[in-house]
């Protein structure tokens, strides 16, 4: 019980989007760190200027490490980044495997990790190996995706991390909640196992 609790605090950042509805999005932030001390995080994104986070002070660490899609079975709990298919199906671009007994952000909502992509989160039910890749029945409240995996997809497990594994030189992965002086702030950062960036 206490490590699901430590592992769901650790991916809630990725329910973020559904959880504040109308209210102004919170930041996601992807990018490498420059400087990182007890109290922020100073983050340089592909394009753009540095962006400053303030480190709350309960924020912890989750490890994005690649397994085979194998690992994702009938009853899996999965959020996947999809494009939406003119025929009503998804294709995915990474799909990030949650620990057993752990689900959040359940839904279907937009995302950003490319233009028009959306995340879905639910329970796996029927896995079947396709032409294109392994497709994936996914169910969620009020809805259900079919979701094509293709090969060359990265699939990862979201693992509790360190915070001395977070450092200058490692990408990362978070999302921030923007305070009433305007400043973020975030509780989790995401990394990826030996250096990758996480893939969401």
């Amino acid at each position: 019980m206490k490590f699901r609790l430590q592992t769901a605090a650790l991916v809630l950042a990725l329910a973020c989007s559904t959880a504040f509805g109308a209210a102004p999005s919170p930041a996601r932030v992807r990018g490498v760190i420059t400087a990182i001390d007890a109290s922020k995080v100073i983050v340089q994104p592909k394009e753009g200027a540095p962006i400053t986070v303030t480190l709350a002070p309960e924020w912890r660490v989750s490890v994005t490490k690649p397994v085979s899609v194998d690992q994702i079975v009938p009853g899996s709990f999965v959020g996947t980044t999809e494009v939406p298919q003119d025929d009503g199906t998804g294709r995915s671009l990474e799909v990030h495997v949650f620990p057993p007994g752990v689900k959040v952000g359940e839904g279907h909502y937009a995302w950003d990790l490319r233009p028009g992509s959306m995340m879905t989160n639910g329970t796996v039910g029927k896995v079947v190996a396709g032409a294109h890749g392994r497709e994936l029945e996914i169910s969620y409240p009020n809805g259900q995706r079919k979701v094509t995996v293709p090969p060359s997809v990265p699939v990862v497990q979201i693992e509790p991390g360190k915070r001395e594994q977070v450092k200058t030189g490692i990408a990362v992965f978070l999302i921030a909640l923007s305070r009433a002086d305007g400043s973020l702030v975030t509780s989790s950062i995401s990394i990826g196992a030996n250096g990758e960036a996480p893939p969401m």
